[in-house]
């Protein structure tokens, strides 16, 4: 294993013994990764990205808008889930599924509806 792996699965670890030493049990969210710009209404109408897909400026799929959104628009990525919309404190971990049904594991703050990341994947 690299020592940029070794980082990784430690910080991992660690985020879980923080969560648990505070007394967060980690979740599980289903939902689909978008960008704050659409999923907020930012620029969009339907909290969706109908608008920008339609406008064919930011490519054809909700993983093309949600990264061109992100990385020209200033927008963040987010979970977005049965209506309601989860910043996620690991930007370049989810980068990867920009678009894309996703299950999560990760703690909630619920005031300001953060949740930090502890594993992601690809969900049908």
């Amino acid at each position: 294993m690299s020592k940029t792996g070794a980082w990784i699965g430690g910080c991992v670890v660690a985020t879980v013994l923080l969560a648990h030493a505070a007394g967060e049990r980690p979740l599980t969210f289903h939902g689909r990764i978008a960008d704050t710009q659409c999923a907020l209404n930012i620029h969009s109408l339907t909290r969706s990205h109908a608008e920008m897909l339609k406008s064919k400026s930011t490519g054809g799929t909700e993983g093309s808008c949600a990264t061109y959104c992100v990385r020209y628009l200033g927008g963040d990525f987010v979970l977005s889930s049965k209506g309601e919309v989860y910043r996620l404190d690991n930007q370049e971990k989810v980068r990867q599924f920009a678009g894309q049904k996703v299950k999560i594991t990760g703690t909630l703050e619920p005031k300001s509806k953060i949740i930090h990341l502890v594993e992601i994947e690809a969900a049908e």
